[in-house]
């Protein structure tokens, strides 16, 4: 009896194997089954897979309602393990690409419409990764038209400071005094102003170091000074108004005012700073003028004390805001930081930025903003519509920094250090490059700005310069009109004496090319 059982049974496997077998080889035989599998690289079997049939589906070679082979035989048919076909099967499902009914296996969902899911074919020659045209806005047009100059992270890159010299040890002591238990009010929603400890470390440091004159709630801390000028755009200027900006002048409040739809107006810089007279000929009615007064840049002079006087007095006649950036003011060699322009502004028509991001290191990502007492709940409401409120843990972490007098220690540093990198900078350009490279001002800062002879290329020059791994940003870059001047802006801050010495050698071999 139980070998006939066992007999029975044998018969029955043999039956439903063969069952098994011809629904299989039926299954596969109604499947377009081109899937071609790389097992040795990086991507995994199961995503090779969901990637596959996601694509055929979307592209309409796998239609609605059709059938798929189970994991079983499209495992035995790859020759592969079946869990990776069951893992990417479960990922299709759950994404709404399959569907399983009882008695029927698994098919495409029905109830993606084929219309949708058919995109245009695609041409034989066609590459697959084409990159196509597609709409954007006039503001991102005109962002992507600007273009970045190359830059390498050698000497000559801007606006990189000393990050050798940054006292790390301290910073992360501090940051991890924070991060093992964070207070409440570092994971909660907070302030779109800011952290209010960290704001009246700023306010006071402000007030002694810049004679910048606020109390705490007039500071916002915001994502570097870039997201500053975006923030104070949109809360005072509207599409169409005109912003005096200097020329040559910063291209990143180009792109801030542009964004927010403004008319750039660009105004001569000479060696006193903005032409205010001129801009008033240019345009007397601008709703706003942007500034660097301490340290113009990206020629590094200061702005007289003359057309400070105009300034102020313009924009208190014609009711204009101004837009003062001071990015690298603490780094003056010749003398005392310069007095802010805010600080001498009786008619509270200054917004002040600044940023730590340069002063300490880039990706920090924080700055702040100063501004007047009656304006300062519309740029909450603009910060609310933007970010909700700053990230709390590296405000925390700053407030002792600057509290433990780290963060003096550091700026005095700091200042001899680039103080003997300028020289060395200044030495190495007289030597090798002689007079095709007339200096601008060397007197504070992170780089300096020099002239080239009217007949050499500026970008030709920053072009070779980066493929020799040289950063020379060109000053044509910093011009909305047509330059005035060909030149070379070159950023010393992260640049040690034998990188310096490296560099000027380069810019030289390179001009001797072009003579």
């Amino acid at each position: 009896m139980k070998r006939s059982v066992g007999v029975l049974n044998s018969h029955f496997e043999v039956k439903w194997y063969d069952h098994l077998r011809f629904s299989m080889k039926r299954a596969l035989a109604d499947f377009p089954l081109t899937i071609a599998l790389d097992q040795g690289g990086e991507t995994p079997i199961y995503r090779q897979l969901y990637d596959w049939f996601q694509r055929a589906i979307v592209e309409g070679r796998l239609r609605p309602g059709q059938r798929v082979p189970s994991t079983r035989s499209l495992a035995a048919e790859l020759k592969i393990s079946r869990i990776p076909v069951l893992t990417a099967f479960e990922q299709l499902h759950a994404e709404g690409y399959l569907e399983s009914v009882i008695g029927a296996g698994t098919r495409v969902a029905p109830a993606m419409p084929e219309q949708t899911v058919r995109l245009p074919p695609r041409k034989p020659s066609e590459p697959r990764d084409e990159p196509r045209t597609r709409r954007v806005s006039h503001a991102a047009e005109a962002a992507m038209a600007s273009g970045d100059s190359p830059q390498s992270f050698n000497a000559f890159r801007v606006s990189q400071p000393a990050l050798d010299a940054f006292p790390t040890g301290v910073w992360s002591s501090i940051l991890a005094r924070h991060a093992r238990r964070p207070a409440p009010e570092l994971m909660e929603y907070s302030d779109p102003m800011g952290y209010a400890p960290f704001r009246e470390a700023i306010a006071e440091y402000l007030g002694v170091a810049r004679a910048v004159r606020c109390d705490a709630s007039q500071v916002m801390i915001v994502a570097g000074s870039q997201q500053g000028l975006q923030i104070a755009a949109r809360a005072l200027l509207d599409p169409g108004d005109a912003v005096w900006v200097e020329e040559p002048g910063y291209f990143g409040a180009h792109r801030a005012f542009g964004m927010a739809g403004a008319e750039l107006t660009p105004v001569p810089t000479d060696g006193q700073g903005l032409d205010v007279q001129e801009g008033v000929r240019l345009r007397g009615d601008a709703r706003a003028a942007y500034v660097t007064p301490s340290h113009q840049y990206p020629l590094g002079v200061t702005m007289s004390a003359s057309r400070r006087i105009r300034l102020l007095n313009w924009a208190s006649e014609v009711d204009a805001w101004i837009f003062e950036d001071d990015y690298d003011s603490e780094f003056r060699f010749a003398s005392r930081p310069i007095a802010s322009l805010q600080g001498v502004d009786e008619d509270r028509g200054v917004i002040y930025l600044g940023t730590l991001s340069k002063v300490l290191f880039p990706a920090l990502r924080i700055g702040y903003l100063v501004i007047p007492k009656d304006l300062v709940e519309a740029f909450r409401c603009v910060r609310m519509a933007m970010d909700i409120f700053p990230s709390m843990l590296f405000q925390a972490a700053l407030n002792d920094f600057i509290r433990e007098g780290h963060f003096a220690r550091h700026i005095r540093r700091m200042r001899m250090l680039y103080m003997s990198r300028c020289e060395t900078l200044v030495g190495a350009i007289q030597r090798h490059l002689g007079g095709r490279l007339q200096l601008v001002s060397a007197q504070a800062g992170m780089h300096l700005a020099g002239f080239l002879p009217s007949d050499v290329d500026d970008t030709v020059i920053s072009r070779r310069a980066f493929e020799a791994g040289v950063s020379a940003m060109p000053l044509s870059a910093c011009y909305l009109s047509h330059p005035a001047r060909s030149g070379l802006v070159l950023g010393y801050g992260g640049a040690d004496d034998a990188a310096i010495e490296h560099g000027v050698a380069v810019l030289a071999g390179i001009l001797r090319d072009q003579a």
